[in-house]
């Protein structure tokens, strides 16, 4: 059941997504002759008003369709085809998408700050989450649950802060020992970390946050509510986008850090034994990443369809069709070969699927 309740926030994030670039076109009185839930053979299909919509057989992904002008017996120069309105309204039409994820996401945040209230300030110290097998972190004997609480004998303070103290000296000590104190079951202990090297800056292999009770408070007032969802929204948002930065430009080190579609069910359907809380959380999480995914440049996103209609913007007639055809397909086959690896990667780590091969 949380299975097919994360498919199921999945699809409905993808169904705003692409709800955004319908009604941008629809308002704008821009042919569409198509809206799509899914990839394959339409499952269930309507015609209404000269737009057919459809779900189809594969829910992770849809689009919306523009009406081809020799297929449909359309004037070329029709003004409502999406090729022959300025500019301005096909940049429009292309980032709704995204800026329909992200309002999704900031309402999701909200109805969440609301209904459960935000969190107290930080205790001292850092709480592991969890830990990568085999390195240093394991190695050194930390457990999830752990409170890191000193390190090299000075105290760590709060918060993001105490987080970003220990990340940096983690980062600058590769191979040398670090003293850490953690808190454990009520008793503490010393630990001797030592941080493995991957391209000259050191690494534990350990997922950390700043030390948060579980209890909330309620807001005081509309104007706290929105202060803390701006934070929490513009800390997600940054985050996302520097964890694709990072794939460009330190892809060795952030590649074991992708998630496929199978993983995000699976961290879906974590979040959904957690209830309406976590459901929420997980939603807020993929629409905001959904929203920086399609901004990147490659051709099959709306990011790269953005910098095709810019550059045509800038040069006064369209990109050359074999130039947009041989961008698309090395996109293509990028995408998908990525997408299959992950796949891949990411079934084998399921429990049952380790189960099932260590029979």
């Amino acid at each position: 059941m949380n299975v097919l309740t994360s498919i199921t926030v999945l699809g409905f994030l993808i169904f705003f997504h692409e709800m955004g670039h319908f009604l941008a076109a629809i308002f704008q009185g821009i042919y569409v002759d198509g809206f799509s839930i899914g990839f394959g053979p339409s499952i269930i299909q309507k015609k209404y008003k000269g737009i057919t919509y459809s779900f189809r057989a594969f829910p992770l992904g849809g689009f919306v369709s523009f009406p081809d002008e020799e297929i449909n017996n359309i004037d070329p120069e029709d003004p409502n085809l999406l090729k022959n309105r300025p500019i301005t309204q096909r940049v429009i039409v292309i980032s709704a998408g995204v800026f329909a994820n992200l309002l999704l996401a900031y309402t999701i945040l909200i109805i969440n700050v609301t209904s459960i209230g935000i969190p107290y300030e930080p205790d001292p110290g850092i709480l592991v989450l969890a830990i990568q097998p085999e390195k240093a972190a394991f190695k050194a004997g930390l457990e999830p649950g752990d409170k890191i609480l000193k390190i090299d004998g000075n105290v760590l303070g709060i918060g993001d802060q105490a987080v970003s103290t220990l990340v940096s000296k983690i980062q600058s000590s590769s191979e040398e020992s670090i003293s850490i104190e953690i808190e454990r079951e009520n008793s503490n202990q010393s630990l001797i970390l030592i941080p493995q090297s991957i391209e000259g800056k050191g690494t534990i292999g350990a997922q950390l946050q700043p030390n948060i009770k579980k209890e909330t408070k309620k807001t005081k007032n509309i104007k706290e509510l929105f202060q803390y969802t701006n934070k929490e929204f513009s800390s997600l948002l940054i985050k996302t986008i520097q964890g694709y930065k990072g794939l460009i430009t330190n892809f060795s080190s952030t590649a074991q850090q992708l998630s496929g579609p199978v993983k995000i069910v699976e961290i879906g359907a974590q979040l959904s034994e957690q209830g309406g809380t976590g459901i929420l959380l997980f939603a807020a999480l993929i629409s905001i990443n959904l929203a920086v995914l399609n901004s990147l440049p490659l051709p099959l996103l709306d990011g790269g369809q953005l910098v095709f209609t810019l550059i045509e913007g800038l040069r006064g007639k369209p990109v050359p069709v074999k130039i947009q055809m041989a961008v698309t397909q090395s996109s293509f086959f990028l995408l998908v070969g990525l997408s299959v690896l992950l796949i891949i990667r990411d079934t084998s780590q399921l429990l049952i699927v380790q189960r099932l091969l260590n029979q």
